[in-house]
């Protein structure tokens, strides 16, 4: 009996530990129903009013700029950067996991020294750069990077699951005939997958939620973002609309739990580098 009672204090912890994590994202989704007045005034999660009025307001956006605009913006940006590091990821895995060159070594300790690089301190360096050559209030500072294989970690996810591809098949393609290319392709890529996906989904979040290259680079609200968006509606004078703020930061989230949700069994399979059947 010991034993049971045990079991049900610790699951009765887990639940109540698992509702305070959970209580910011009720309040938030509650508080997008209630009319402004109520929002703060009422701390309740089960509104004592309804009302839909802060999800059109808060659609229609800014300076005549809906919200459906800034929702395209992020997407854009979003799944290019997904497809950018799918690709250069895999291919600069792929060669500083199986091939063989000069200063291979080399190479692959200055990309693991750009880990421990914080993004601030490029950040100034960078946008000289990018404002030299014209990519200021463009969406090409937050894209290209990701088409030149400059998120070290996915590369190092990447090299660490090739590694655990048995080299024979390798060996056994290039017997028949494959090379280095056919091996990437036939073999290498499908049993990449888990890892791609994991890719994928930490990318689109991380691109998602950005909020701070965003505010750098961009300044014309036609090219806002989601995140850029939302903190317009802010007002530091006080006068924020924050029911429109609520529902808008309710919508911001639903992609990037549908991708969650619907990618998880894979996303845990490329967090444990396994996937060879």
């Amino acid at each position: 009996m010991t034993g049971v009672y045990t079991k049900i204090g610790k699951h009765a912890v887990i639940i109540v530990l698992g509702l305070l994590m959970l209580y910011p994202i009720l309040w938030l989704l509650s508080s997008s129903f209630k009319p402004n007045q109520l929002i703060f005034a009422d701390p309740g999660l089960w509104p004592k009013e309804f009302t839909l009025e802060n999800y059109i307001n808060g659609w229609k956006g800014l300076q005549g700029t809906s919200f459906g605009r800034f929702f395209a913006n992020s997407a854009e940006i979003s799944i290019l950067a997904v497809l950018g590091n799918i690709v250069t990821c895999s291919l600069t895995a792929f060669a500083l996991g199986r091939l063989h060159f000069r200063l291979k070594k080399l190479w692959f300790a200055l990309m693991m020294m750009t880990i421990m690089i914080p993004y601030h301190v490029t950040l100034v360096p960078q946008y000289i750069v990018y404002n030299k050559i014209g990519w200021i209030n463009t969406f090409l500072p937050l894209i290209i990077p990701k088409w030149m294989a400059t998120d070290s970690f996915f590369i190092l996810l990447m090299i660490q699951f090739i590694r655990g591809i048995p080299r024979e098949l390798d060996e056994s393609a290039t017997i028949d005939g494959c090379g280095q290319g056919q091996i990437f392709f036939r073999i290498i890529l499908p049993l990449l997958v888990p890892a791609l996906i994991t890719t994928a989904i930490f990318t689109f979040i991380w691109t998602w939620d950005d909020f701070f290259s965003q505010m750098i680079y961009l300044n014309k609200i036609d090219l806002f973002t989601v995140q850029l968006g939302i903190r317009s509606l802010f007002d530091p004078t006080g006068q924020s609309d924050w029911g429109a703020l609520l529902a808008m930061s309710v919508l911001s989230l639903v992609p990037i739990m549908v991708i969650f949700l619907a990618f998880q069994k894979h996303f845990v399979d490329g967090i444990a580098t396994t996937g060879i059947k």
